[in-house]
C-alpha cells in the first residue's frame, strides 16, 4: 500500500513539482493550495505525513496547518517546508517533526521524507507495543500554544531573517 502524503503551498509551481517527485517516487500525493483547503483535508481523510510551506495566507499558515495535523487522531509525520528557515526550537515548539529547506536537491528531500516517516513509524509502534498508546510528541505544546503566540513565533523568525541572523 503507497504511504499518503499531504502537501500544502500556495504556490503551484512548488506544488506541482514536489508533487510530480513525490509520486514518481512511489508516494500516493493530495495537494492543497491554502491553510484552509489543508486543514479540511486533514479533518476529512487520513495521511501518513503532511508537507506544509510555513507562509501562505499569512506568516502564521503553516503554523496553523501543523497544529490541526497534530490534533488529527491518526498521528501524521509533519514535515515544515520553508525558504525562510527557523530556528530549530521554533519549528520543533510549532510541533513540527522536521524542517524541510527549499530550494533543495530532489535526492536529498526524498533521503529526508523517508527517514522521518521511517523513524515516525517506528515511535508509534514501539509506544503502542509497551503501553498500548501513542507517544507523547511535541503536539502538546502545540495544542497548548495559543495563535497570538504561533504567529508571535513565526514573526520573530522573520524579523531574524530579515536582521540577517539566520540565512
Amino acid at each position: 500500500m503507497k504511504r499518503k502524503i499531504l502537501l500544502v503551498d500556495d504556490e503551484v509551481a512548488v506544488l506541482l513539482t514536489l508533487k510530480a517527485v513525490l509520486e514518481i517516487s512511489g508516494y500516493d500525493v493530495e495537494t492543497a493550495a491554502s491553510a484552509r483547503e489543508g486543514k479540511h483535508k486533514l479533518r476529512t481523510h487520513e495521511y501518513d505525513m503532511i508537507i506544509t510551506d510555513m507562509r501562505m495566507e499569512s506568516d502564521a499558515s503553516g503554523a496553523e496547518v501543523i497544529k490541526a495535523a497534530r490534533e488529527a487522531s491518526y498521528h501524521p509525520a509533519v514535515a515544515l517546508l520553508t525558504a525562510f528557515p527557523l530556528a530549530d526550537e521554533d519549528w520543533q515548539e510549532m510541533g513540527a517533526d522536521k524542517m524541510l529547506v527549499k530550494p533543495m536537491q530532489t535526492r536529498a528531500l526524498l533521503m529526508q521524507i523517508e527517514k522521518l516517516m521511517a523513524s515516525h513509524q517506528a515511535r508509534f509502534k514501539a509506544a503502542a507495543k509497551t503501553n498500548g498508546t501513542a507517544p507523547k510528541t511535541k503536539e502538546r505544546s502545540a495544542k497548548k500554544m495559543p495563535e497570538v503566540a504561533i504567529a508571535a513565533s513565526a514573526a520573530k523568525s522573520a524579523a531574524k531573517k530579515k536582521a540577517g541572523a539566520r540565512v
